[in-house]
């Protein structure tokens, strides 16, 4: 990995100011492609991602998202879910209860660092409403939502990027 790529990987920030500027298809397929190809525990990709474009379903996630009205601005949002079934026919409880979620978070930081790299912004929500969203989405029983991104060009300057942890207070040698 290149200086310039772990810099990059630090700059990245949640934004929460979208313009409605569109983003070309081309874009969104190559985000979602950077996302699949996050790790999955035995290669299960336990999976789901529903892209949302209609303002009125957008409109709708937000207020399952406690109103948070920034991402129904976006041009684009990505619902993930997790199949913690398609884990579970391999890793039985475990595959389920964590792996599923472990490795739709893999995806959702993909596409998170695909957005920023290809010169978009996002945020990662997860304060919402699950039972809300999957009434919204139509979402089938035994998937579940874990994520939503709002992306889209950011409106305005980019704020102040807020303090991180000092390595020292989180950092355990060997054992606690």
């Amino acid at each position: 990995m290149t200086h310039n790529c772990v810099k990059e990987i630090q700059e990245r920030q949640s934004i929460r100011r979208f313009s409605k500027e569109p983003i070309p298809e081309k874009i969104i397929e190559e985000i979602l492609t950077t996302g699949f190809s996050a790790p999955s525990a035995g290669n299960r990709q336990p999976w789901r991602v529903v892209k949302v474009t209609t303002q009125e379903l957008k409109d709708k996630l937000a207020l399952a998202a406690g109103g948070q009205t920034f991402l129904a601005r976006a041009p684009v949002v990505f619902v993930v879910c997790a199949v913690p079934q398609e884990s579970a026919d391999r890793y039985g409880e475990r595959g389920f209860t964590l792996y599923a979620l472990q490795d739709t978070a893999a995806l959702v930081e993909n596409i998170l660092l695909a957005v920023h790299f290809l010169g978009y912004a996002s945020c990662w929500i997860g304060a919402f409403n699950e039972s809300e969203v999957v009434h919204v989405l139509n979402v089938p029983t035994g998937i579940r939502p874990v994520a939503i991104l709002p992306v889209g060009m950011m409106e305005g300057k980019r704020p102040p990027k807020p303090a991180r942890r000092a390595i020292k207070d989180v950092i355990i040698k060997e054992s606690f």
